[in-house]
């Protein structure tokens, strides 16, 4: 048998080969909540402690348990959100604003206008524990 007598074999075979790499990728890849990275939790102030309360209930389904990332948001306990590169008043200005994808393939973030100013004020203190204890300090930001 010629080649041309194959070719609509070849073509079935190429499709289940095809459509069998996609389905199992989507069924092997990891949960959209599956942390990005592995994050130490040091013992927490009280106000970090009640960050960490209100990250769970605003920020964690993106941004994931304890700020490590998930499929959906990146981990804030990563070096470009160290103090020098992201002072505190941009965890308020991404929470009232939302902020246009720059550093990562999340697409944008949305407001989250239901947060309120002490929520963010103690969010950022438990994301900047987390940071400290994870070995991310402030270093000066260069263009």
């Amino acid at each position: 048998m010629n080649l041309k007598g194959r070719l609509p074999a070849i073509f079935v075979i190429g499709f289940l080969i095809i459509g069998g790499a996609i389905l199992a990728s989507r069924f092997m890849s990891p949960p959209e909540t599956a942390p990005a990275i592995a994050v130490k939790v040091p013992t927490l102030t009280q106000v970090a402690q009640r960050g960490k309360e209100s990250f769970s209930k605003n920020c964690a389904a993106c941004h994931g348990e304890n700020a490590s990332g998930t499929q959906k948001g990146p981990p804030l306990v990563h070096d470009i959100y160290n103090p020098g590169h992201h002072a505190d008043g941009a965890f308020l200005l991404a929470t009232r604003r939302g902020v246009r994808q720059h550093h990562w393939p999340f697409g944008n973030m949305p407001p989250q206008a239901h947060v309120t100013d002490a929520e963010v004020k103690a969010i950022t203190r438990y994301v900047r524990e987390l940071q400290t204890a994870n070995g991310i300090f402030y270093r000066q930001h260069k263009m």
